[in-house]
């Protein structure tokens, strides 16, 4: 948000106040069928600190997260680290990966958009997971 200010970026719905549970509630009452959607965080979330961050590596990661979308499922991450794809899925999804032909599937999708490595983070599903070695170099650092 602080990048956003000092670029000049403008965020009407903030500026008109309105938050996510009010968004939904009107996007409901209006018949949006984005109204229970997920929150997806900036894509650019999908990387680790310090990594050059190009268009192709961001298309790259949208199109794999859109292939893991269209399987159906619905909280997860593609985590870009080269040509390792290192997906974190919701604990209460993880199991559907062990049925081999939605495996494979996974596998060939990811592979198609560019990933030579496919791993399941058995951590599951962690919105900010990046910040985990943050907090290891700090607690390395004496922190």
């Amino acid at each position: 948000m602080k990048a956003a200010r000092e670029r000049g970026v403008r965020a009407p719905l903030i500026e008109a106040e309105l938050w996510k549970d009010e968004i939904r509630a009107l996007s409901r009452e209006l018949g949006l069928p984005t109204w229970d959607k997920p929150s997806f965080a900036c894509l650019s979330s999908r990387f680790q600190y310090g990594d050059h961050i190009t268009p192709e590596k961001l298309r790259q990661v949208d199109a794999a997260e859109t292939f893991i979308r269209s399987l159906g499922f619905r909280q997860f991450r593609v985590r870009h680290h080269d040509r390792l794809a290192r997906l974190e899925i919701d604990r209460d999804e993880i199991a559907k990966l062990w049925d081999g032909e939605l495996r494979d599937r996974v596998v060939k999708g990811l592979r198609e958009v560019g990933y030579i490595y496919v791993a399941l983070d058995l951590a599951g599903f962690q919105s900010g997971s990046a910040n985990l070695l943050l907090n290891l170099k700090s607690k390395a650092n004496g922190g």
